[in-house]
């Protein structure tokens, strides 16, 4: 017998000679295609995290960006704001000179046609002297009020309405088209 088991032995030993040749070549392909499932993944997930790197990037740059125009906008309405105090600054300033008389009666004029019947002129005590001929040629009662700094109020017959034209009045009125002016000029 023993032929009979060495051959049995032999084919035994081939047998799972075999057996063991094809676990070791279904091991060696299944680790191929873990390592490769696992470099796709990887690959998969650099190109998520590069992908979201540059969206946080763009967000990034574009939230800097956002700050950046606020801050010139910002800083824009502060100096356009500037100019706005130089103005009313100025046209204070006017109000203290002896040729504002005459603007002073432009502006009564332009006043009383708006009125049309007037029972008195309005002006601050300072411009009280300035205006009294014309008043009086005009046959309006001449009033004064220290709260008007650089204008006129003509007050209609019966008191009840009146028409107030004042510089600062008119700049504020004009000011969305002159603050335009203005930062285009500034800023082109």
């Amino acid at each position: 017998m023993s032929k009979l088991e060495d051959i049995l032995q032999n084919e035994v030993a081939a047998e799972i000679e075999a057996i063991a040749a094809q676990a070791e070549a279904k091991v060696k392909a299944i680790l191929e295609t873990a390592a490769a499932q696992a470099e796709a993944l990887k690959a998969a997930r650099q190109r998520v995290l590069e992908a979201e790197h540059a969206a946080a990037l763009r967000r990034a740059e574009s939230a800097a960006e956002l700050q950046l125009n606020q801050a010139r906008i910002a800083a824009r309405g502060r100096v356009v704001e500037e100019v706005r105090a130089q103005a009313l600054k100025a046209l204070g300033e006017l109000a203290q000179q002896p040729q504002f008389a005459d603007t002073l009666k432009k502006l009564a004029e332009e006043a009383l046609s708006s009125v049309g019947q007037a029972e008195a002129l309005v002006v601050n005590p300072a411009h009280a002297d300035l205006l009294a001929e014309w008043a009086r040629s005009k046959g309006l009662e001449l009033r004064t009020d220290p709260g008007l700094k650089d204008g006129v109020r003509l007050v209609a017959k019966g008191g009840k309405a009146y028409v107030q034209n004042t510089l600062s009045e008119r700049l504020e009125r004009a000011w969305d088209a002159l603050s335009a002016k203005a930062a285009k000029a500034i800023w082109g």
